[in-house]
């Protein structure tokens, strides 16, 4: 049986997929883009989130402008780097 790329994980993606942050007003959900290398045939694992929420993730951000839905976009995107996600649950805009 021949192995593939996909397997070795040398393939390269661009994944969108939904995660929380916490707000002083509670947990919220955003939208993250991500380029990901595929590892296994259903999961990808993040290597540099590109953007949350369609800006690019630094400093500081708001989803709505006020202060209380304020997070650290940046520290959002350094958590995801190195997370493995299912590729099931991603929608894939770009595949490997």
């Amino acid at each position: 049986m021949m192995q593939t790329n996909a397997i070795l994980g040398h393939d390269t993606m661009i994944i969108e997929y939904t995660s929380s942050v916490f707000t002083q007003a509670g947990w919220r959900s955003v939208t993250i883009t991500a380029q990901a290398n595929q590892i296994s045939p259903g999961m990808a694992q993040v290597v540099q989130v590109t953007e949350i929420d369609g800006d690019a993730p630094t400093g500081y951000t708001s989803r709505t402008g006020s202060k209380r839905q304020t997070y650290n976009a940046a520290g959002i995107a350094a958590r995801e780097i190195g997370a493995k996600k299912r590729i099931s649950t991603c929608r894939v805009m770009v595949p490997a």
